[in-house]
C-alpha cells in the first residue's frame, strides 16, 4: 500500500529549496512533485490533481502571484506562498489573489509542515459541507445541483464557487467586490445577475428571499443555520 495519501506540488526556481522541501515533506509522508517555474507548474496541473501547492512568489518569468490569479478558481486547490519579501502589502496581495497562507523565507521546514496540515484539515472540513440540506432545499456541490421541492436545477461553475464560499461562512456578508474576486469576474454588475439566477433556484419567492439575502450597502449573505 502506498504510504502517501496527499500529493503536493512544490514550485520554486531555487534547486536547493525545492530539494530541501521535497525531502522534508517526503519524510512526513507527503508525495511531492516539483516545478522550477510557474510555466512548468501550469503544465503539471493540467495533468495531475494536487491536494496543495507550495509556491514561490519571486521567480523568473511569471510570478507566483500571477500563477495564483490565473489558476486559483479553476484549481480550487489550497496554495501556500513562499516569499522573501518583507512588506505586509506584498503578502496581502498574494492573499487577495486567492492564496490560503504565506511563509516568509528563510523558514523552518517544520513550520511549513504545520501550515500544510492546518490548511488540509480546514479543506477536509470544508469539503464535508458539499451536500447541504436546509428547508426544502438540497445543494449538492459535487453534482452541481440545487434540488428544491424535488425539482433539480443545474448550477454553473461560477454559481458553485459562490455557494461554496458562502456555505463555508454562513451568515457572513460578501461584498460585490469580494464575490467578483472569488470568481475572477471583471464586471461587478454581473454579480447581481448571478445572484438573481441563484435565488430563482433556491428561493420559493425569489423577490422576497429567505436564505440568499441582500444586506443593503454591503453585499449578500446566505442564511442556512
Amino acid at each position: 500500500m502506498n504510504k502517501f495519501d496527499t500529493h503536493i506540488l512544490v514550485v520554486d526556481d531555487d534547486d536547493g529549496i525545492r530539494d530541501l522541501v521535497k525531502q522534508y515533506l517526503n519524510e512526513n509522508n507527503y508525495l511531492v512533485t516539483t516545478a522550477d517555474s510557474a510555466e512548468d507548474a501550469s503544465n503539471k496541473i493540467k495533468i495531475v490533481k494536487f491536494d496543495l501547492i507550495v509556491l514561490d512568489i519571486m521567480m523568473p518569468g511569471k510570478s507566483g502571484i500571477e500563477f495564483t490569479q490565473e489558476n486559483k478558481n479553476m484549481l480550487n486547490t489550497p496554495i501556500i506562498l513562499l516569499t522573501a519579501k518583507g512588506k505586509a502589502s506584498d503578502r496581502v496581495e498574494g492573499l487577495e489573489m486567492g492564496a490560503d497562507d504565506y511563509l516568509p523565507k528563510p523558514f523552518e521546514p517544520k513550520e511549513l509542515v504545520l501550515r500544510i496540515k492546518n490548511i488540509l484539515n480546514k479543506t477536509k472540513a470544508k469539503n464535508q459541507k458539499r451536500v447541504i440540506d436546509f428547508g426544502s432545499i438540497t445543494i449538492d456541490l459535487n453534482k452541481h445541483l440545487i434540488i428544491k421541492n424535488s425539482k433539480e436545477y443545474k448550477i454553473n461553475n461560477a454559481e458553485k464557487i459562490i455557494l461554496e464560499e458562502m456555505i463555508g461562512s454562513p451568515g457572513k456578508t460578501f461584498s460585490r467586490d469580494e464575490i467578483r474576486r472569488i470568481i475572477n469576474l471583471n464586471k461587478e454588475r454581473s454579480i447581481d445577475v448571478i445572484i438573481t439566477r441563484l435565488r430563482k433556484k433556491i428561493e420559493s419567492d425569489p423577490k422576497n428571499p429567505k436564505y440568499l439575502q441582500t444586506i443593503r450597502g454591503e453585499g449578500y449573505v446566505l442564511w442556512i443555520e
